[in-house]
C-alpha cells in the first residue's frame, strides 16, 4: 500500500510540474516590449509558475518546469533561435532557483519570497550581463554574421540585457507576491499533501 501511495504521488508531482511547465509556455508567448529598450528584449511572465513549482517541491521543480517551456519552444518553433532558447533558460534559473532556495532555507512566508524575488533579481540581472558580455552576444555575432565588437557588446549589456533584467525581476516580483499572498494557503496544503 505504502509504495503504491509514494507512485502515485510521483505520478501526481509529474503531471503538476508538466501543466505548470506549459502554463509556462503559454504565459512565455504573452510578452510585451519595453518602449525605452531593445524590441527583442520582451517582459513575460513564464518565470510564474516555475517559481510556484520551486515552492510547492523543490529548487529542482523549478529548475524542471523552466526546461519543460524551453524544450516545449524549442519544439514548437523548430530550433530557429538555440542561442536565445539557452540565455531564456539560463535567466529562468538565475532568477527561479534563488526565490525556491531561500523559500526552503528560511520560514516559509512571504518575507522570504520576497527576499528571494529581490535576490533573484539581482543575480539575473548580473549574471546575465556578464554571460551576454562573454558568451550569448558574441556567439549571436557568430551566428547571425555580425561584426560584434567589444563596444557594441557593452554597449547592449548595459543599455539593454542590465535594465531589462531589473525591470522584469521587479515586474514578476510585482505579479508574484499578491499570488503567493492569495494561493499560500493552496501552496502550504500540496506541500503536506505531496511529500
Amino acid at each position: 500500500m505504502q509504495k503504491t501511495s509514494k507512485q502515485s504521488s510521483k505520478l501526481l508531482k509529474l503531471i503538476i510540474l508538466a501543466l505548470l511547465g506549459t502554463i509556462s509556455l503559454v504565459l512565455f508567448f504573452l510578452n510585451f516590449p519595453l518602449p525605452f529598450l531593445p524590441g527583442y528584449l520582451k517582459i513575460d511572465f513564464s518565470e510564474v509558475p516555475a517559481i510556484m513549482a520551486g515552492l510547492i517541491f523543490s529548487p529542482i521543480a523549478g529548475i524542471i518546469v523552466v526546461a519543460i517551456k524551453n524544450l516545449l519552444y524549442l519544439a514548437i518553433s523548430g530550433a530557429v533561435d538555440p542561442i536565445g532558447v539557452a540565455a531564456n533558460f539560463l535567466a529562468g534559473l538565475m532568477f527561479v532557483v534563488p526565490v525556491s532556495m531561500i523559500y526552503h532555507k528560511f520560514k516559509k512566508g512571504t518575507k522570504s519570497v520576497v527576499s528571494g524575488l529581490i535576490t533573484g533579481t539581482i543575480i539575473m540581472a548580473v549574471g546575465m550581463s556578464v554571460l551576454n558580455y562573454f558568451v550569448i552576444l558574441p556567439a549571436y555575432g557568430w551566428f547571425m554574421g555580425w561584426e560584434m565588437t567589444d563596444q557594441v557588446i557593452w554597449a547592449s549589456v548595459m543599455a539593454g540585457v542590465l535594465p531589462f533584467n531589473i525591470i522584469k525581476g521587479i515586474v514578476v516580483a510585482l505579479l508574484f507576491v499578491p499570488v503567493f499572498i492569495k494561493m499560500r494557503r493552496w501552496i502550504e496544503q500540496k506541500q503536506v499533501s505531496l511529500t
